[in-house]
């Protein structure tokens, strides 16, 4: 059974958890003035670095501290390790712990949404995203049980110009 994300808002709300606030939707149109607090799907066009990161049956992300400039579009290339399902989501804090909400009460869950992946054991995937704000963006996987375990990661993503110069100083 799939459910898409028009569909995840009214599941929050059925699960007691409050529904995505539109920065959670990555096709929230910013115009409105709420902000883009965790970026938006970007395009393979737009990629400007490749990242590999690893999802273990230890409940960790490989690695789990990424640092980004804003405005940079990051192809992520994931590949499951493990011998269980495991997911990538961003969001904030609130927005995860909402959703892993109502994950527990609806395992069967799949994702479709732009901010998300979903891999079985042993396969691999890309997930391109644009970080358009300063700021951490966190990362979990809300696979039942996972995010309690601590599989969780974030995203520091710093100015252009100070990200640069920390990477060159003389």
């Amino acid at each position: 059974m799939k459910y898409h994300s028009l569909i995840a808002p009214l599941l929050l709300s059925l699960a007691g958890a409050p529904a995505w606030s539109q920065s959670m939707s990555p096709h929230h149109d910013t115009a409105h003035g709420h902000g883009d607090a965790i970026g938006h799907a970007g395009t393979a066009a737009q990629v400007s670095r490749t990242i590999k990161v690893d999802m273990h049956d230890t409940m960790r992300f490989s690695p789990e501290t990424i640092r980004v400039k804003a405005g940079d579009t990051v192809r992520f290339v994931l590949s499951n390790r493990g011998k269980v399902t495991h997911e990538m989501v961003f969001g904030t804090d609130a927005q995860l712990q909402a959703h892993y909400a109502a994950m527990l009460k609806h395992p069967e869950m799949e994702h479709a949404d732009d901010n998300q992946i979903t891999l079985a054991p042993g396969k691999s995937g890309e997930l391109i995203w644009t970080f358009s704000q300063t700021g951490t963006v966190n990362f979990a996987c809300l696979q039942p049980g996972h995010y309690d375990a601590g599989m969780k990661g974030s995203v520091v993503v710093k100015a252009a110009a100070a990200a640069a110069g920390n990477a060159h100083k003389h």
